[in-house]
């Protein structure tokens, strides 16, 4: 089906990107709930699977609020408060989000799926009591599947927003439009979306339109259309299909004088986030010798933590990434921050 969204001057004036946390959440929870995994995200799926079935998040509010396909509610994803809002926002904006509008969104759920689950059930009977529990269960399964590769996640995304915005001040918004997925076009004043099931009108969204680059949309774009909020539109990130390749990481001798032997070890085996206890097994290292070395990182902004049921994952953070590239004889710097293959 084509759809297609009207375009005024001022929807043009008020068109801008943002970087949302909560269009990883649903998509990628997505992914790991359905059978067939995309070759570029296994590496991510076979770590991150396991843990979820671990914490019971395969059968629990985000097994019935985001279905294998179709639609998801769209209280799930509230209008970004800015180009990049923490999850704390996002969560806040669906915190807010009105008891008629939660149960309108479920009604839609319920006709698309064939009914309600007995969780999502629970939460239109009582909105406001069972949202908490909602919020709960996504803040659980980002510590788990998300926060631990965020600084991945967010290196690609920025480069896919300074790359669009380039565009659009270098060759206009039509170039844009035409070269951010090839179901996506513009033409005669109007946005045309070749695979999306529901019309689109300037009657059933609001103003302007917000661009969300998405590692984990797939293969077409998301769209969020309600009424007087800007439609959304979440699209595949360019730079996806690097972004869990392995950083290079050989030669790292110089850093080692800095940072020590064993904490540039560290650093390197956290290509993939791991525990304390995985990370003296992998190195050889003692426990409380890891355990040491892992507060340091910490304290210093190289490392973060992340509690992962009984156990704790720690992760490179951005600045470590630049660091290793900075340190590394040969390695192309524009790569390892999210740049196109």
């Amino acid at each position: 089906m084509l759809a297609e969204l009207a375009f005024s001057v001022s929807d043009l004036a008020q068109m801008r990107f943002a970087v949302a946390p909560m269009w990883e959440v649903g998509p990628s929870y997505r992914l790991l709930a359905c059978g067939s995994t995309p070759l570029v995200h296994r590496p991510w799926v076979e770590q991150v699977r396991p843990r979820l079935t671990a914490a019971g998040l395969d059968r629990g509010w985000l097994a019935e609020l985001v279905p294998p396909s179709g639609y998801v509610p769209d209280f799930l994803n509230p209008v970004p408060t800015g180009p990049a809002p923490s999850l704390a926002d996002e969560l806040a904006g669906i915190r807010a989000t009105t008891p008629a509008r939660i149960r309108r969104d479920l009604d839609r759920l319920g006709q698309e799926q064939g009914g309600l689950g007995p969780r999502a059930r629970t939460l239109y009977a009582e909105p406001q009591a069972r949202l908490v529990r909602v919020l709960e269960e996504i803040e659980t399964y980002w510590e788990l599947a998300l926060a631990p590769y965020w600084a991945r996640i967010r290196a690609v995304l920025d480069a896919d927003v300074f790359h669009r915005a380039r565009q659009a001040a270098e060759h206009g918004a039509a170039h844009l439009f035409n070269d951010l997925h090839p179901s996506v076009s513009w033409g005669d004043s109007a946005l045309r979306l070749t695979h999306r099931n529901r019309p689109l009108s300037r009657g059933t969204a609001g103003s302007g339109l917000l661009l969300i680059p998405s590692v984990f949309v797939h293969p077409v774009p998301f769209t969020r259309v309600a009424p007087s909020d800007p439609p959304q539109l979440a699209y595949p990130a360019r730079g996806t299909g690097s972004l869990w390749e392995p950083r290079p990481t050989a030669g790292t001798e110089a850093l080692a004088a800095v940072l020590g032997r064993s904490r540039t070890r560290l650093l390197t085996e956290l290509e993939t986030p791991a525990s304390t206890t995985e990370l003296a097994r992998r190195t050889g290292l003692s426990a409380p010798g890891v355990s040491q070395s892992l507060t340091a990182l910490r304290e210093a902004g190289l490392v973060t933590a992340h509690r992962a049921g009984r156990s704790v994952l720690y992760a490179r953070t951005s600045v470590a990434e630049s660091l290793l590239v900075a340190y590394t004889p040969g390695v192309e710097r524009g790569r390892s921050q999210g740049g196109e293959p």
